[in-house]
């Protein structure tokens, strides 16, 4: 047996002119993951150019999903880069979106680092509390970067929290969600809360953040999709309610479903009670959903949530 000078490997010697290394202490390099998503009027060339970059820069495709809505393109795709220089690939995206005059959006996605989520609320706060008072706790690790509400309602919860606040007016849906997104840009949003938020997101809005808007209902889905899904349950005479936590596609309420929690409608109970009953488990059931999420353990694939 003979080693190598200094802390290299040992090596045996087997035959003339044939070795054996018994260890390597060198790590695989870790990998740099990559989304991207271009949204804009539909036209010929934008997934050519697109995966022609990934390749030409030595990436590896992991995730690549397209739709067109009325004219409407939106495109996610996920890739992998054993090195890169993160500002001269944004740069270069971006450019390349100006390009092809489609709007470019580029997010790294790291293991290691903490997620920055933000939540959207209206007026309804049980959700919002479950969630803060967790991480006040420590159940859950990220930054909790911002709160938008639809109304000023919660303002005096983020406040005492200590959470900024941007309450955003919703007289025009577009301009709304236009201003939303930019406070999602402005404070590097990994996540995406919908905490009993009461407006529908446009496919323009959800296609950006694909996977990574999670949304409460209340409601076992796919019955009673809509706003008055307890009260669709009780008047039909629903024997089991519950709630669903799912990610937001461009369907309504038809997301890939996360966690669902459910309760028996006893002969006593009344819309009421079915309704305080039913908070209950949307709290819990959206804060497990985003636990989930923030410490890596969803997987989507054909529209289906796996666990890892």
């Amino acid at each position: 047996m003979t080693k190598s000078e200094g802390k290299g490997p040992a090596i045996e010697r087997k035959k003339e002119n044939e070795y054996r290394i018994n260890d390597i202490s060198e790590s695989p390099k870790p990998k740099t993951f990559v989304e991207v998503t271009i949204v804009g009027k539909d036209k010929k060339g934008i997934v050519a150019d697109t995966t022609n970059y990934i390749f030409k820069h030595g990436g590896n495709i992991e995730k690549i999903n397209q739709n067109v809505v009325k004219g409407l393109f939106g495109m996610h795709l996920e890739a992998s880069f054993p090195a890169i220089d993160k500002v001269r690939m944004k740069d270069e995206l971006e450019t390349l979106g100006k390009k092809l005059q489609m709007e470019v959006k580029v997010h790294f996605h790291e293991e290691s680092k903490v997620k920055n989520v933000a939540i959207l609320v209206s007026k309804e706060d049980h959700c919002l509390l479950k969630i803060l008072n967790s991480h006040v706790a420590g159940e859950i690790k990220c930054n909790i970067s911002l709160i938008i509400g639809s109304d000023e309602k919660l303002k005096a919860v983020a406040d005492s929290f200590r959470i900024p606040f941007f309450y955003v007016k919703h007289v025009e849906q577009s301009e709304a969600e236009r201003e939303i997104l930019q406070l999602i840009e402005k404070f590097d949003i990994d996540l995406i809360v919908l905490a009993r938020y009461m407006r529908i997101l446009t496919p323009n809005f959800v296609w950006r953040y694909p996977n990574r808007i999670i949304n409460i209902h209340p409601s076992l889905l796919p019955a009673f999709p809509g706003a008055f899904a307890y009260v669709q349950a009780y008047e039909r005479g629903a024997k089991i309610i519950g709630c669903t936590a799912h990610f937001v596609t461009e369907d309504l309420d038809q997301g890939p479903i996360i966690i669902q929690e459910s309760f028996k409608v006893l002969q006593e109970d009344t819309l009421e009670t079915i309704k305080v009953k039913g908070q209950l488990a949307e709290a819990f059931a959206l804060f497990e959903a985003v636990k989930l999420f923030l410490e890596d353990k969803l997987e989507v694939n054909w529209g289906k949530v796996s666990y890892k």
